[in-house]
Formats: C-alpha cells, structure tokens, sequence
C-alpha cells in the first residue's frame, strides 16, 4: 500500500488564493501523495508561496516554472514526462481551485490500486449531476458536451472532460505524448479517447465538483470551440491510426512482475491486444 510513489500534477496560473491551502491539505491526507506545481508564470506570486513551502516540504513538493501561460494540455504533458522520467506508479491531474476534493484523490486511487484500473475519473455524471455552484448553462454546456463528445467517439465515459484523474503510469507510457493536438478541456477528452482505445481499463468514480470559492475561472469560448471541432478532427484522425499499447496495463505488471516498459523479456510476455471498440 505504501510503496507506490502518487505524483499530483497541478498546472497553475494566478491561484496564489488558493495554492498554499490546496498544498497543506493534500500532505494531510493518509497516503503520502507528492505534488508537482507547474506555473504558468503567474504574476500573482504564485510559484513565490510554493517555493516558501518547499522550505517545509523539500521532499514531496516540486515546483515547474514555465515562462508564459502556455495552456492546460502542455502543462500536464510536461508534468507526464517528469512523472515518468521518476518512475511514479501513479500519476494524477487535479486542479489547484478545489473544484476536486482533496478527499477524492484516495477514492482514485483504491480504484486503480485495488480494483485493478489503469484509468480512474473523477466523474461529475455518472450518478445525475454532481456540480455544485455553478451556473445552469455552464453545467448544461459541460454536460451537453460530454454527450456530444460520447456520440462522435463512442467512448463509453460520462464524463469526458473531468480533469481529475488517476493514471497508472503504463497509460502515460503508451500514449505518444508528442502526437496530442489540444491545449484545453479537448486534451482531457484527447487523452481519455486515447487511453480507451488503446485498451485500458477506466473507472468513473462519482465525485462532487465545486465551483471555485477564490481566483478566477479560466473557461472560455475558445477553449469550448476547441473541443467542438477538435472531437470531429480526433476521431477523423482515429481512423487512420493504430492503437498498440506498450504493454498490457496494471494487470500485466501484476501478473509477470513487470514494473517498466524497458523489461527484458519484454515480447515474450505481453500478447496482442484486442483493439478497444471492435
């Protein structure tokens, strides 16, 4: 139970509201989770109040400071490679507002630890609608978006642009980071779309998502229309496109003792994948 190494990615920009309290909270919880704050270059001192708390935390808390905002995707692909150049088992996306209970993040992780997912989400629709806060359209855009997003794809996920999740690394080391297009909400469609087709088993799990109390929100028109079109775009895209997994996900690695993609005997023990979908 102790011995998998948990890395929270929190992209930042402007949330020196809420940094320090979002830090504290998590290094509360049971599991020792580390975080990896990567800053947009907030001029609100943002990545000042982490480099404070690095002093008490020199261990778990990692800053990564970028010199402009850059968009969401790139943050999280930069926050991926780092996770995976240290050899975390689980790596996690979250956001730095607490629209995602810190309490979640356990729930996430029994999902893919004990339960055997490679994918855990933490799904605002899969039980109704679970938001708090928000305004009726914002909801019924968020929501009208997942079914779009479900009817274009096929994808089988409530939820399609939760940005609170749990990824065993094998995932990470299978999705070609250099190939995903998006900046926005459509990269946490990208990357779920990707993790589907590739053949890893996800898990929704119902979580209650919070509108931010303090800082402002960061949706806009242009990230919404990215993730209209960029849906039809992906899933043209798709269609050309092969989908093999590295290898065969959490279970594999349980089953052979397989704990990297670098493994020797490799070929040997993994087997041809079913393609998701077919």
């Amino acid at each position: 139970f102790m011995t998998d190494r948990n890395l929270i990615i929190i992209p930042t920009y402007q949330e020196s509201e809420n940094i320090s309290d979002i830090i504290e909270t998590i290094f509360r919880l049971e599991l020792p989770f580390e975080i990896l704050i990567v800053d947009d270059n907030s001029s609100d001192g943002t990545a000042e109040i982490v480099k404070t708390k690095q002093e008490i935390y020199p261990e778990t808390l990692h800053l990564m400071q970028r010199p402009k905002k850059m968009g969401l995707g790139t943050a999280y692909i930069a926050g991926f490679r780092y996770g995976l150049k240290r050899n975390y088992d689980y790596i996690y996306e979250m956001d730095a507002d607490f629209s995602h209970d810190p309490e979640d993040l356990i729930r996430l992780y029994v999902a893919c630890k004990k339960e055997g997912y490679d994918l855990a989400i933490g799904s605002r629709y899969v039980k109704g609608v679970n938001v708090v806060n928000w305004p009726m359209g914002r909801v019924l855009m968020s929501y009208c978006a997942s079914i779009y997003v479900r009817l274009i794809t096929g994808i089988p996920i409530y939820d399609t642009t939760a940005g609170f999740k749990c990824y065993h690394k094998s995932v990470l080391q299978a999705i070609d980071l250099d190939t995903l297009r998006f900046l926005g909400y459509a990269f946490q469609i990208e990357m779920k779309f990707n993790a589907w087709k590739c053949g890893f088993k996800i898990k929704e799990v119902d979580v209650i998502f919070t509108d931010r109390r303090k800082g402002t929100s960061k949706m806009s028109s242009g990230i919404f229309r990215e993730a209209i079109f960029g849906v039809l775009e992906m899933k043209i895209r798709s269609l050309f496109k092969k989908y093999e997994p590295l290898y065969l996900s959490i279970e594999s690695d349980r089953l052979d003792g397989l704990n990297t993609v670098n493994d020797t005997n490799w070929n040997e023990k993994t087997q041809n994948y079913q393609q998701a979908g077919e």
